[in-house]
């Protein structure tokens, strides 16, 4: 149980908590390893002392005390310490355990993490990890690459801002939009895991959702004039708005078709749709802005039915003019599916699947499954689910591709 109640407060506070320590300390390993130290601590000392009023300033207080002991053994500070094992369940009086300004040190982490000096892949892994809280696991999810490849990432790049000192600081105005797409990619990634949690026992992770439309926010004050900050932001929230519909009171993920439109948010739906609406003047479309625009197709329409799938479809292929990627053309294919030519996007998808650029995807082997389903090909849809079965790590989305996979072998058929 405090397992549990431990690892929630990891998940909702450790980017926060970590960005002061790093801060504070101007190493990212050391910083993370004191955290480490700290959550392991509190295994010990809260079963016995109970669990502190303030968890994450309780972490945050630990943390530094073992910092400075950590440091003291790399001999570069040596410096007195306290002893951990009589440290009380409430944070420690006199000793600085308030959290750092949110706003102030996320953001600083967050533009140090995409300097200039590194390259975005680095960039955008290294914020993921750390002001995003993701595990290397997730973070490889994220870029779609091996385990061992994210890992060693995430190495380089701790290292060539220790290297290089780079500064922990938000760079000037100027400076700002030479960061942006790295910025905008972490923000929504962060999003991403958020409202497609890759492992976690719960399929959403909404404090995620509403750090990533937080800084989404904040990236549109300070820059106002760049429309894909407002794409992105727009994408967000017409995203979030259907977050209560997509799972059951138990949990189960429930698919955008099946999912009950009256519990979408509206407000963050006419939000959303306000904000893109600012963006559009600029007549400087992005991959945010179009996204945004397709995620408003499907808000606004009525019923699964009524969906404009030839305008989404149209879209998407002008997504691909700017971002021409894998998954992007995953997406493409299935568009072009639902406009009635499903046996178009299944050749589009079979031609994906023989370029082996998705391979461990679950979701190339889940679509098309799922559009073997739609076409009648109970039997080469059974073959794709048990492929995607194979790659998926979500409970929640194991769960639901496992009842299509029984609903194919029973002949028991949806419509």
């Amino acid at each position: 149980m405090l397992s549990s109640i431990l690892d929630q407060v990891f998940r909702r506070e450790s980017g926060r908590v970590l960005a002061g320590l790093i801060r504070r300390l101007g190493d990212f390993d050391l910083a993370e390893d004191a955290l480490q130290d700290a959550c392991a601590k509190a295994l010990e000392v809260w079963p016995r002392d109970g669990l502190p009023d303030n968890p994450a300033a309780w972490l945050t207080a630990v943390a530094r005390r073992r910092s400075v002991d950590l440091v003291r053994r790399r001999k570069t500070a040596p410096a007195p310490v306290a002893d951990l094992h009589d440290v009380p369940a409430q944070a420690p009086e006199g000793d600085d355990a308030s959290i750092p300004a949110v706003e102030d040190d996320r953001l600083r982490l967050l533009f140090t993490c995409c300097h200039p000096a590194l390259a975005q892949p680095a960039q955008v892994a290294l914020a993921l990890r750390t002001l995003g809280g993701l595990s290397t696991r997730e973070i490889a999810r994220a870029f779609v690459e091996p385990e061992p490849t994210t890992a060693q990432r995430l190495v380089r790049a701790k290292q060539k801002i220790r290297g290089a000192g780079i500064p922990y600081v938000v760079p000037t105005k100027d400076d700002l939009p030479g960061r942006l797409a790295a910025v905008l990619e972490v923000i929504y990634l962060i999003f991403n895991e958020g409202y497609s949690a890759t492992e976690a026992a719960s399929y959403l992770r909404p404090e995620l959702c509403a750090e990533a439309i937080r800084l989404g926010r904040v990236a549109v004050e300070l820059l106002p004039d760049e429309p894909e900050a407002r794409g992105l932001l727009a994408l967000m929230l017409l995203t979030d708005a259907r977050r209560p519909a997509r799972t059951s009171p138990g949990g189960e993920f429930i698919p955008l078709e099946d999912q009950d439109r009256a519990a979408w948010d509206r407000t963050a739906i006419a939000e959303g749709t306000a904000v893109l609406d600012l963006a559009l003047p600029y007549r400087r479309p992005g991959p945010y802005q179009i996204q945004a625009a397709i995620a408003s197709l499907h808000d606004n329409a009525p019923t699964a039915g009524q969906t404009d799938w030839p305008q989404i479809s149209g879209l998407y292929g002008a997504l691909l003019r700017h971002a021409p990627t894998p998954v992007v053309e995953l997406n493409a294919a299935v568009a072009v599916a639902m406009t009635g030519r499903i046996e178009d996007g299944l050749s589009w998808i079979e031609s994906l699947d023989a370029r082996g650029v998705l391979t461990d995807y679950y979701l190339l082997p889940a679509a098309k499954a799922d559009l073997l389903r739609r076409a009648g090909r109970y039997e080469e849809a059974g073959t794709a689910y048990r492929r995607a079965l194979e790659l998926v790590r979500n409970p929640a989305e194991r769960a639901f591709l496992e009842w299509r996979a029984r609903e194919i072998a029973g002949g028991h058929l949806a419509p």
